[in-house]
């Protein structure tokens, strides 16, 4: 068994409309990757009690967003 077999895959017709630029097809593949999206952009940082915090890199995030969306508008859904 496949250790990505738990994850579904988005459906072939939300990533042919979200090739040719559909704004709501797009927004369905930034939410179906904004957990892995936000995970990349997480940062921990330690106070001076040793006290943990993990927060959000926004600049970070909206980069990787960015990256996803020219990645998508570039991908060759014919292949």
């Amino acid at each position: 068994m496949s250790k990505f077999s738990q994850y579904s895959l988005l459906p072939i017709r939300i990533i042919r409309l979200a090739t040719k630029g559909d704004p709501i097809a797009m927004q369905y593949v930034l939410t179906r990757y904004r957990s892995y999206i936000l995970k990349l952009s997480s940062l921990n940082r330690y106070e001076n009690d040793s006290e943990e915090l993990i927060y959000v890199d926004e600049y970070m995030r909206r980069q990787l967003e960015t990256k996803l969306i020219e990645k998508v508008l570039k991908f060759d859904v014919t292949r």
